[in-house]
């Protein structure tokens, strides 16, 4: 979930930082505990799951807060704060049955009022949360986020504190799945109230889940300690957890080398060969085809990218096969359609429509659709890709700079810090975006719910297309998931011949495990909670 590829790529710094970051030691363990060190790329912007928006940020929150339902070892839906759920005949009315005795971890009791309280917040339109569009699937869920209805019409009530009765706008069956994603996880209403925005500081914070938050030190760590009232806490193996910020990707090998880590959740692609040496990190490597896909965004509010043959053009231009085989190198695929292949209860074959060209044939197209809109030896395109700092976006950039180059047109890379590339995504202060899209669930929704006109914020180049809303609407009242299938087929087949987004390439999971580390499950949507993992003893 996690919100974006390049959330994960934002954390790597380039290659000559390497050298900057000196030892660290690791941090000594109670006597009789097991710690385990974790490198999660980037320092969380927020821990509160109703604002988060990045992976590294759902990888602390998901081991605080549980929701309705949650990861099990190998990210298929596992019942979580409730034990059981039952719907209606038709399908839009969902009964959730609550854990009986599960408290936060100040004692307090966890109660369906929660789950009210934290949907109506997160839709609240003054909280602003990028992720508000997924509870549009609630009956009002868009009305009051648009602050066209009172948080009273949203169809979620509290039919007694351990019941919880959900009403949505249309049959849903992929829910259970959907309901694992932070979005739709509690937040403690006697905590937000007492304490506002800073009910995420440590002290402060009350979690649901196997963990609870004791120490937050920006630029150093952010410590986890297990939480003594979980409902299955005498499961838990890892008492402490500490999370670091692994900005430099190559340092962060050697820390894991040097057994200060004994997790870190990316390496850079462009080092699998070194990587997987044995002598090196060999043993501790884990890949995984991972439901990602990386893409350029358009800002069509720059006429010039509302020009669709200059989308086309800039699309067409890009040496897919050379990004993946020749400068990514780790398994990754070169990327012709938006829905990544393998995701859950989809019908494959929705094709950019240059797909099956060679690329001399691409190239020389592109150069025939700038010089309709305009563009030419003396008046080439000149245009800005933003990019985060890391070195696979790095490399990347410079490679799409290469093939726009070679059909004539100046392109200028602005490499920023990662929050404040995507800041600038969603503030559309861009003209072209590298950025990418991991599952928040497995369903196509995930991706194709991104290019909705009304989705906001994460639909980066505002398409709007009548058409492709009424395609998706009429796919999400439709009950029989094969005709679904195949009506999202249809609105991805639009979108990808409208150019809207560039599809670059499907990836991978990228890890790197200690082989101490037990419970560690590979899967395509790259969910790891903590509270399956273990150590071996010395």
């Amino acid at each position: 979930m996690n919100r974006v590829l390049l959330a994960a790529l934002a954390a790597l710094a380039a290659l000559f930082l390497a050298g900057c970051q000196g030892k660290v030691q690791r941090p000594p363990c109670p006597a009789g505990q097991v710690c385990l060190e974790y490198g999660n790329t980037v320092d969380p912007l927020t821990l509160d799951p109703q604002k988060a928006t990045t992976t590294t940020e759902a990888a602390i929150i998901g081991d605080l807060v549980m929701g309705l339902t949650t990861d099990g070892t190998d990210a298929s839906v596992q019942p979580g704060a409730a034990v059981s759920w039952e719907t209606s005949p038709d399908g839009l009315v969902w009964t959730f049955h609550l854990r009986p005795g599960a408290v936060w971890s100040d004692g307090v009791p966890v109660t369906a009022d929660d789950f009210v309280y934290a949907y109506r917040r997160i839709l609240n339109p003054e909280l602003a949360s990028s992720y508000a569009y997924l509870l549009y699937i609630i009956k009002n869920g868009q009305a009051v986020n648009a602050g066209k209805a009172p948080p009273s019409a949203l169809g979620v009530r509290a039919v007694n504190p351990l019941t919880l009765e959900m009403t949505l706008e249309h049959p849903a069956p992929h829910l259970p799945e959907l309901l694992k994603h932070q979005s739709f996880y509690p937040v403690p209403k006697h905590a937000v109230e007492k304490y506002g925005d800073s009910w995420v500081s440590p002290g402060k914070y009350a979690s649901n889940a196997g963990y609870t938050l004791t120490s937050w030190k920006l630029g150093d760590y952010v410590r986890i300690q297990k939480n003594p009232r979980f409902w299955d806490a005498k499961n838990v193996c890892v008492d402490r957890v500490d999370f670091y910020p692994t900005t430099d990707a190559v340092a962060a090998e050697r820390r894991v080398k040097r057994g200060e880590l004994d997790i870190n959740n990316s390496f850079s692609s462009s080092r699998i060969g070194l990587v997987k040496r044995p002598e090196y990190l060999g043993p501790y490597v884990r890949t995984h085809l991972q439901l990602t896909t990386s893409y350029l965004g358009y800002n069509t509010h720059y006429p010039f990218l509302a020009d669709r043959r200059v989308r086309q053009a800039l699309s067409e231009a890009i040496d897919r096969e050379f990004i993946t085989q020749k400068l990514l190198r780790a398994g990754q695929q070169p990327a012709y359609s938006f829905v990544p292949p393998g995701i859950a209860s989809y019908e494959p074959g929705a094709r950019i429509p240059f797909a099956d060209k060679s690329f001399p044939e691409r190239q020389a197209e592109a150069r025939a659709l700038l010089k309709a809109a305009g563009y030419g030896p003396g008046h080439p395109l000149k245009i800005t890709l933003n990019t985060t700092q890391a070195t696979d976006a790095l490399l990347l950039g410079q490679s799409i700079q290469a093939d726009w180059r070679s059909i004539g047109v100046e392109a200028t890379l602005q490499p920023e810090e990662g929050q404040i590339h995507f800041a600038d995504m969603e503030a559309r202060n861009f003209q072209v975006g590298l950025v990418g899209w991991s599952a928040d669930y497995n369903d196509p929704t995930t991706f194709l719910e991104l290019m909705l006109s009304g989705t906001g914020a994460q639909n980066y180049g505002d398409y709007k297309n009548p058409t492709y809303d009424a395609l998706m609407a009429q796919a999400n009242n439709e009950k029989d998931l094969k005709k679904r299938a195949h009506i999202m087929r249809q609105a991805e087949q639009l979108m990808l011949d409208d150019h809207t987004v560039a599809p670059l390439y499907f990836g991978v999971s990228r890890n790197l495990v200690s082989p101490k580390v037990t419970g560690w499950v590979d899967n395509a949507e790259d969910f790891h909670k903590i509270r399956w993992l273990c150590i071996k003893p010395h």
